[in-house]
Formats: C-alpha cells, sequence, structure tokens
C-alpha cells in the first residue's frame, strides 16, 4: 500500500542534489507492518491466541465492541490475552529510523497497559491507607493512578472499570472527617483523579455526598488556586447530575450561593463559569422545601441583570445554561419582577428563539410565558414589545418546525396574548428564519 509520506529533499541533510524528477518519491510500508484491521503503520503490536498481530489500540475497539473472533481468521479465540510482540515492534522502529529521510518519525517504545489485578491490589492500599489516615501513603498511591491514566486511555477505562471512583471517592470523605487542612494535598490528588472518572456510581455518590466531603469541595472552591477550585465545581456540578436530592444539603453551607455568583461574574475560565450555571441551575430548578428561598437570595444577589448581559454574547453551552436558571428564577415573584424591570428581558428572550437550540428555544419561551402569565400588571407591555422585537412570526415557525409539547402548548397560549395586539406593531428579522429545516 502507498502511504502519504513524501521523501525529503537529501540536500537539507548531505548537501547533495536530487536527481532529476526523482524530488519526490512514495514511501511503501511493508503488509507484515500494517495493522490487517487499520490498515496502518503498528505503533504497538500485540499477538492474539490465533496467532495473528495487530495494533493494540485497534483489536481492543474490536473486542469491546463484543466480538468473540479474529478479524482475520474468523476463528473463535481460545483467549482475550494480547501478547506484545516485540520482535516485530522493534524491526518496526528500526524501519521508522532507516526511512526518517522520508519523514518517517519513530515510534516510541509503548508502556505497558495496567490490568485489572495491579489496579485492584492498589486499590486495596488505598483502601487501607485512608482507613490509618496516612496521608502520605494514600498520596504516593493516588499519584501511581494519575500516572497510569495520563498514559492512555485504555489505563483510564480500566482503572474506572474496577471499582476506583468508588475507592477514591470513600478516601476523600475519609480525610476529609479527618482534617481538610492537615490533608489538603491529598485531598487535592484524590478529587483531580476523581475528575476524570464520571459518572459517578451509586457508593461513590454517596461517599461524596456527606456533609464532610460537600464541606471540603466548598473550602477548595474558596481556594486562591485554580486547579483545586476548578476540579471541586466541575465534581459538584457531575454530583448533583447524578443526585439532586444533594441540593438541600449543599444550600446549607453558608456562603455557598455568593461563590457560585461570583465565579459566574467574573468567569475565571470558561469550565468554571459552565460548571457554576449549571450547579445554580439545580439549585433553582428542584422542588425542595427552601427552595423558594434560595431563589430570592440569588435574585438579591442580581442574578438576573448578570445572565441577561452574558446572554447578549455568548457560546452555546453557556447559552443553554444561562437560559436554563433564568427561567428557574422567574418562576417565582421577585425574579419575574426583576426580569420585567429589565430592558433586556424581552428582547433577549426573543432573539434566542431558534438562535441557539431546541432546548434554549424551550427555555426562553417559558421564561415569556411565566413573565406575561403572572405578571398581569405589565402583561401588555410585555406583549408590545415582544411583538416589536419579532416574536409572533418566531412562534408560529417554532410550532411549524416542530417542537415538544409542553413547549408548543406555551407557543400556542403566547400567541393567543400577542395577537390583540398585533396591528401596527408587528416586526420580523428575516435573518432569524434563514437555514431553517421543514418538519416535513
Amino acid at each position: 500500500m502507498i502511504l502519504g509520506w513524501r521523501k525529503r529533499r537529501i540536500a537539507r541533510h548531505a548537501g547533495k542534489k536530487n536527481p532529476p524528477g526523482n524530488q519526490e518519491m512514495e514511501l511503501v510500508i511493508p503488509n507484515h507492518f500494517r495493522c490487517p484491521i487499520s490498515l496502518e503503520l503498528m505503533k504497538d503490536p500485540v499477538t492474539l491466541s490465533s496467532g495473528i498481530t495487530y495494533d493494540r489500540e485497534s483489536i481492543e475497539t474490536w473486542l469491546e465492541a463484543g466480538n468473540f473472533t479474529c478479524p482475520v481468521t474468523n476463528s473463535m479465540l481460545r483467549s482475550f490475552d494480547q501478547i506484545p510482540n516485540h520482535t516485530l515492534r522493534k524491526m518496526i522502529q528500526d524501519w521508522c529510523v532507516e526511512k526518517q529521510n522520508y519523514g518517517v518519525e519513530r515510534i516510541p517504545t509503548p508502556r505497558t497497559p495496567v490490568t485489572p489485578i495491579e489496579v485492584s491490589e492498589i486499590l486495596f492500599d488505598v483502601s487501607a491507607s485512608s482507613l490509618d489516615v496516612d496521608q502520605y501513603r494514600c498520596l504516593e498511591l493516588v499519584q501511581k493512578i494519575q500516572k497510569w491514566g495520563a498514559e492512555s486511555e485504555r489505563n483510564r477505562r480500566c482503572i474506572v472499570a474496577n471499582g476506583a471512583a468508588a475507592v477514591l471517592a470513600a478516601a476523600f470523605d475519609a480525610f476529609s472527617n479527618d482534617s481538610v487542612e492537615r490533608n489538603v494535598a491529598v485531598l487535592e490528588e484524590i478529587l483531580s483523579a476523581l475528575n476524570w472518572m464520571f459518572p459517578f456510581d451509586v457508593e461513590a455518590q454517596k461517599s461524596l455526598g456527606s456533609r464532610a466531603s460537600l464541606g471540603c469541595m466548598i473550602w477548595f472552591l474558596s481556594s486562591k488556586d485554580l486547579s483545586p477550585k476548578q476540579d471541586s465545581i466541575v465534581a459538584l456540578k457531575e454530583l448533583l447530575a447524578c443526585d439532586q436530592k444533594l441540593v438541600e444539603k449543599l444550600s446549607d453551607f453558608e456562603g455557598v450561593n455568593e461563590m457560585l455568583v461570583e465565579f459566574v461574574k467574573k468567569q475565571i475560565c470558561p469550565t468554571i463559569t459552565k460548571a457554576s450555571i449549571m450547579v445554580i441551575f439545580y439549585m433553582v430548578s428542584v422542588a425542595y422545601s427552601s427552595s423558594e428561598k434560595i431563589k430570592l437570595a440569588f435574585v438579591k444577589m442580581g442574578l438576573v441583570s448578570l445572565l441577561l448581559e452574558i446572554l447578549v454574547d455568548s457560546e452555546k453551552s453557556i447559552c443553554e445554561r444561562a437560559l436554563g436558571v433564568l427561567c428557574g428564577l422567574c418562576s417565582c415573584k421577585e425574579g419575574r419582577e426583576e426580569a420585567q424591570s429589565n430592558a433586556l428581558t424581552v428582547p433577549v428572550m426573543v432573539k434566542k428563539i431558534l438562535r441557539v437550540s431546541d432546548l434554549a428555544t424551550e427555555y426562553s419561551i417559558s421564561t415569556i410565558s411565566e413573565l406575561c402569565k403572572y405578571g398581569r400588571r405589565d402583561e401588555g407591555k410585555i406583549l408590545v414589545e415582544a411583538l416589536q422585537v419579532g416574536a409572533f412570526q418566531k412562534l408560529l415557525l417554532v410550532i411549524q418546525v416542530g417542537c415538544g409539547d409542553k413547549t408548543k402548548e406555551k407557543a400556542t397560549e403566547l400567541l393567543k396574548l400577542l395577537n390583540p395586539y398585533r396591528a401596527g406593531l408587528e416586526c420580523i428579522e428575516s435573518v432569524d428564519f434563514k437555514n431553517l429545516k421543514r418538519s416535513f
């Protein structure tokens, strides 16, 4: 097979001129150096029980897809062991060095993948060290797990599959119960490792949802270092996504709301901003005993105006989250009053319909519906303003191109409310209707 490596000019290396007509030559890779699956040069050749050699990444993908046969011979595999073919790998490396004038780079010697037995052994030691509250031993072990995970995606899958999240979460809870300040180094390392083990299993959720663990993560939110701050807010977001019952427990911690709003306001980094908005979304969207109190607190902190300013010019992922939070805040009286008094509310909500995503459209229509449904005093003003920025035609189009039953119902109600005010007020912004796909 001919591959796309072309010979460099020899003059660059030897100071000689290439023969005329031979300045660029195609390089042929020997067939036995190519993986039978990907047909590319093998980087980590391994041999199966069938005697056929494949590149490790390719054959693992094949086996993980539920195949139990050798791709070449089609025979049933007696075992799934993958024996490294060191001889062939050395030949490939020598060939790469020999062909370096063609632009071929030497393939590095691959690291041996971690095995389930190795993972189980180290997780057993992590559990033992956490029971003894031995932060130095545990830190050493978690750093080794981090090193394994950094070597390959295959290692990460193996580590997660063998229950690492539950063990590390239990260790996090143990060291948090002992003392956050005294065990800060190992707690940071554990939290960093947990950030590539989403979604959490039930046992991990239980450990990380304890008061001690939540308190530790909130403590990290006030840290000056960016890394633990980011790991904590992302972990909280994932934790609430798995178990929204933890919202009430989280809201009991003093200063949490202020920190979340501050993260949204300062926009330290995109990851923290997105995760913070999502945590607030869970806090204002989940029904629990103190939910109205939490919504009121966020409104008093100026979150409504802050979100509207962000929505004027923001990327899709942040826009969806911000609209969701705004919709949640407008479900309470104080939130609606704050939104009604802001000149950006109606223009921004109408603007986001059909502009971002189906989810953003749903949130935008729901917010406008909340303002009209419960804001009777300003309903006429809001409806007139909505017409002036093109709401009527957009709502019609939403129904025509297809939407959820709930959104369709709200859009229909709004159309009925808007209809009496249409004469002489309706505006159409044609740019919003370009490239829309028909539902038929």
